[in-house]
């Protein structure tokens, strides 16, 4: 499927522009073709290489995809480099942007989906890397987000994001999820950035608030192991094929079926030998 590439600069309440990219599918014939729509976000370096073509590969499976340069209260909206210089800025604007702020931008991004003339109007899913995974996860809280593909989500269980504030994803994503959102969290198990402890806390309280998820942990995958470019020796393809089947899976049910209302099932699983 062909997609085209364009941008939106946004006012934030915070006098500063954020910038959306756009990747949309396009069919030739059907230029009135609608298409549910995603939220992607990015690691600590804004919208990358692997960030944009991450984002197209989505949306050329049928999605319009919305990816926010989310560092518009430091910086402008180009990458940062992958570097020490890129990674230290990034992973201080990550501690000092606000919370609020994380989440205006995710309710900008609904909203500008909403107004696109080739979004279908319904419910919308996010996804992201690193950071970005945490972000997509927090995305929840906006209850038109139906559901929710984390790759390796940095700093959940460490209640890290915003600067003297209490960062309260975990608690919140845990307490106010409704029952028909959804959420898959990918994580490999040579992750060093979020240690197997972090992984264990994050699917208890999950499993305690009985929020819907699939908590996936590859086993030799390491930290950003999607990233295909400057990754460190990182990526690994063959891994991040098979996730991307677990991610589209999940935007496919959730987002291009008509499921109709959602009907709690609260009997027991039986027992069958």
């Amino acid at each position: 499927m062909l997609i085209t590439e364009t941008y939106q600069d946004v006012k934030t309440s915070y006098g500063t522009t954020l910038r959306i990219y756009i990747y949309s599918p396009k069919i030739n014939g059907y230029p009135n073709a609608k298409f549910p729509g995603v939220v992607v976000y990015s690691e600590i370096y804004q919208v990358t290489g692997p960030v944009r073509r991450f984002g197209q590969k989505i949306a050329s499976e049928g999605y319009v995809v919305v990816a926010p340069a989310i560092y518009h209260n430091f910086c402008g909206p180009e990458p940062l480099a992958y570097d020490a210089e890129g990674t230290d800025f990034g992973n201080e604007c990550k501690i000092k942007k606000p919370l609020e702020s994380y989440d205006e931008d995710n309710k900008l991004c609904c909203d500008l989906l909403y107004t696109l003339p080739q979004f279908d109007g319904k419910k919308i899913g996010a996804t992201g890397m690193c950071l970005g995974g945490h972000l997509a996860f927090r995305a929840l809280l906006d209850k038109r987000i139906a559901c929710a593909t984390c790759f390796f989500p940095t700093d959940i269980h460490l209640k890290s994001l915003g600067l003297h504030e209490n960062d309260d994803s975990l608690e919140r994503i845990s307490k106010e999820t409704k029952a028909d959102q959804e959420l898959i969290l990918i994580f490999g198990t040579w992750d060093t950035h979020v240690s197997p402890e972090g992984r264990d806390i994050i699917r208890k309280k999950l499993r305690d608030n009985k929020v819907n998820f699939t908590f996936l942990e590859v086993h030799g995958a390491q930290h950003a192991f999607i990233r295909d470019e400057s990754s460190k020796g990182r990526f690994d393809s063959a891994i991040t094929q098979s996730c991307l089947g677990f991610m589209f899976e999940q935007f496919n049910r959730k987002l291009k079926i008509d499921l109709g209302e959602f009907v709690g099932d609260s009997k027991n699983l039986e027992h069958v030998c």
